[in-house]
């Protein structure tokens, strides 16, 4: 059962997707017919305008700009958080259709990595969830329970730490409501650190579009109010703004 390793992957995105978000804009205020329109934008260079729309709040053109990213090496206490944003898609690794006999790989959290007593016990704990899911579903087929029927019942034996796999398709919009609350020093630790990677790869596909995504108070007030973490300027340096 190794240590599973974060890997996130930007799959497919919508083409040109600056050039997207502004079609949609100017088509809310043009008498263009849609293969004009198209023509003008694609000859223009739409830095400007893109940026205007998101310094008005304009966002609704946004979300016709779409993403989807396939992640590993997350627990599933993790995958549990980032379903909670409903505005996106989501297909993950089944536990019941997929057996975990060969061996679950696991996340460690770094606080528990870094003291040899609870690593030890924490992979123990593991050791011991992983033997009792074999001898469940070894139970179950003496039963004549198999496969599924089988994994179904015994996968309740299995912890938030197990590995998941799952692919995430959000639109542009979300995407920056996502950072804004996933990249904060106040989001558990996994899920921040899967959202930067998103960020990151994201940046280099729409610059423009995520040229001020990340934790809310990058550019305002921090929003967590009187739970803030009180670190917004070296949140600020770190991020060179």
């Amino acid at each position: 059962m190794p240590e599973a390793q974060l890997k996130v992957i930007l799959l497919r995105y919508t083409a040109d997707p600056e050039e997207t978000v502004a079609m949609a804009a100017k088509l809310c205020y043009s008498s263009s017919d849609v293969e004009s329109l198209k023509g003008k934008i694609a000859v223009k260079d739409q830095k400007a305008f893109v940026g205007k729309l998101i310094a008005m709040g304009h966002m609704s053109p946004l979300e016709h700009a779409s993403f989807t990213f396939a992640i590993e090496g997350i627990s599933r206490a993790c995958s549990h958080q980032l379903v909670r944003h409903r505005i996106a898609s989501y297909s993950q690794q089944s536990q019941r259709y997929v057996s975990e006999e060969a061996g679950f790989d696991y996340v460690i959290p770094p606080v528990i990595k870094g003291d040899e007593d609870l690593k030890r016990r924490f992979e123990d704990l593991m050791a011991e969830s992983q033997e009792a899911y074999n001898y469940t579903v070894g139970r179950l087929r003496e039963k004549g329970i198999k496969g599924e029927s089988a994994n179904q019942d015994a996968r309740f034996i299995l912890p938030n730490a197990a590995e998941t796999k799952i692919m995430v398709s959000m639109n542009a919009r979300e995407l920056l409501h996502f950072f804004r609350v996933r990249c904060c020093n106040r989001a558990q630790w996994e899920i921040r650190e899967m959202a930067v990677e998103m960020l990151r790869l994201v940046k280099k596909t729409a610059p423009l579009i995520f040229s001020k995504a990340g934790p809310g108070c990058l550019y305002s007030p921090c929003p967590e109010g009187e739970y803030t973490c009180g670190k917004m300027k070296e949140v600020r340096e770190e991020t060179g703004k």
